[in-house]
């Protein structure tokens, strides 16, 4: 009887834990980080902290070359000072933040005269696109591309 008992609870936990297995092993990947070599990691870190105006997190080196910050529930961002040169890449590979308003952010841009642009390049200027979503470009002290839009 207790060999019937225990099989029959054993059966259980293993009808129990294969769907959580299963869904383990068939988890879609999420984004983690992002992580960006920058020249001057003082100037970076200010750049995104007040202009992106993203929060800082934790990070585990302490070692005066890295900072982190919170860009979604799980997701970061990665600076670290680095001294080779920094490679920048075309406008089209780019990050995106979106903000609730894009005219407060162009003022906080304006205000700190960092200059934006339109995809096609206008200085200060805003692109519409199709679904009716606006959006900048900038650059961060890095050259870096950074897309800001208006998506909810």
């Amino acid at each position: 009887m207790k060999k019937i008992l225990l099989n029959s609870v054993l059966a259980c936990i293993v009808l129990i834990a294969l769907p959580a297995i299963s869904f383990a092993q068939s988890k879609k990947p999420e984004l983690n980080h992002i992580a960006l070599s920058v020249k001057n990691l003082a100037k970076s870190t200010s750049f995104y902290s007040k202009i992106i105006q993203l929060d800082t997190i934790p990070e585990p080196f302490h070692d005066g070359k890295h900072t982190w910050f919170s860009i979604a529930a799980h997701s970061h961002l990665h600076l670290i000072e680095y001294s080779d040169p920094i490679i920048v890449p075309a406008k089209g590979t780019h990050l995106c933040f979106s903000v609730g308003s894009i005219e407060d952010f162009i003022q906080r841009l304006e205000k700190n005269n960092i200059p934006y642009s339109n995809w096609q390049g206008d200085n200060k200027s805003v692109t519409t696109r199709v679904d009716g979503v606006k959006q900048l470009y900038l650059q961060d002290p890095d050259g870096y591309w950074i897309e800001i839009n208006n998506d909810k």
